[in-house]
């Protein structure tokens, strides 16, 4: 029996090892990312696509691959896959939830405890050479956690996560969903529901857990920015196009909040010429809420396990559009 063709965006060893025993690979060994135009050519006469969330998967590419019956991405996130055209198609999509809900929330909270307390500010005052005169009992202060009002924006797998962890800094843990949690699970997670305004007015800090849609694009705008807290801090591990960033530049620089940590942007990587980059008063990460080495490798297994899972007729671990499998 003739193996399916599988073409694989990255180098991702777990993967290429679960897949390559059944499946005749394509592999894109580069480090630079593959072009809209490779990713054509490549997947024209594939049976299955395994991509990352950098890679624009739009109807063209999914028009151009005749014979693809699945994509599995190997991220939680799908915003960058056209999921309407895939379905039409017959094309299953899937991806990795669940593996990465503590991961990301660990470095959630680290971007949370960094920006309020400086911590990469201090790190390069120190490595620069310009902490000359020891301990001043005004020098780099921060604001304080425990205590605080920790508002969350998506409620999901990773925003609980982060409230459980809010628990250990004895914070108050606000929440906004566009559908509100049972009694018995806003108790279980001791948290307060709250209109997004009221969230935004009463937070010490504010942490973004929402996927990006066409709902939640650019739902943190200027005019909700303006909601905030002077002393307050955004945190964000989500997708970056849920919060405006010329808004954010413009609330950091008037000071309508204290500051900001971020690991996602609106263009990835982040411009050379962003604003954010002069800031000092914001944390920023290269996109690595999953980026610890168990994680990632939990990630390939599932992403390679649904891949392979629907190239034998078998039902994929987790899919966005369970409608297009007829087993």
């Amino acid at each position: 029996m003739k193996k399916p063709s599988v073409y694989v965006t990255r180098n991702i060893p777990k993967a290429i090892r679960i897949l390559s025993r059944s499946c005749n690979l394509t592999v894109h060994k580069r480090n630079a990312l593959p072009s809209k135009k490779e990713i054509i050519r490549n997947v024209k006469d594939k049976d299955g696509l395994l991509c990352s969330l950098s890679d624009t998967i739009d109807s063209e590419v999914i028009n151009a691959a005749k014979k693809l019956k699945v994509i599995s991405s190997y991220s939680v996130g799908y915003d960058h896959i056209d999921i309407d055209a895939a379905t039409k198609g017959g094309i299953c999509v899937t991806y990795t939830p669940e593996v990465l809900t503590e991961t990301t929330a660990d470095l959630a909270f680290a971007l949370l405890l960094a920006a309020a307390r400086r911590i990469p500010e201090a790190d390069s005052l120190v490595r620069k050479g310009r902490w000359r005169d020891g301990w001043k009992y005004d020098f780099m202060l921060g604001t304080d956690v425990h205590g605080k009002k920790l508002g969350i924006v998506g409620l999901g797998r990773i925003g609980a996560a982060v409230a459980k962890r809010a628990r250990g800094f004895n914070m108050k843990v606000l929440y906004h969903n566009r559908k509100r949690l049972s009694d018995e699970m806003e108790k279980e997670l001791a948290v307060e529901y709250r209109s997004l305004d009221d969230l935004l007015k009463e937070s010490d800090f504010v942490s973004v857990h929402l996927p990006l849609s066409k709902e939640t694009f650019h739902l943190l705008k200027e005019q909700k920015l303006k909601l905030m807290k002077p002393t307050s801090y955004l945190i964000n591990t989500a997708r970056g196009s849920i919060i405006d960033e010329k808004a954010l530049v413009k609330a950091l620089r008037k000071k309508w909040i204290a500051g900001a940590a971020l690991d996602v942007f609106e263009k990835e990587p982040i411009s050379r010429n962003s604003q954010l980059l002069k800031m000092n008063n914001v944390v920023l990460a290269p996109h690595i809420g999953s980026a610890s080495t168990e994680t990632r490798e939990k990630m390939a297994e599932v992403a390679a396990m649904n891949l392979y899972n629907v190239l034998n007729g078998k039902r994929p671990l987790f899919t966005v559009n369970p409608q297009t499998l007829n087993f």
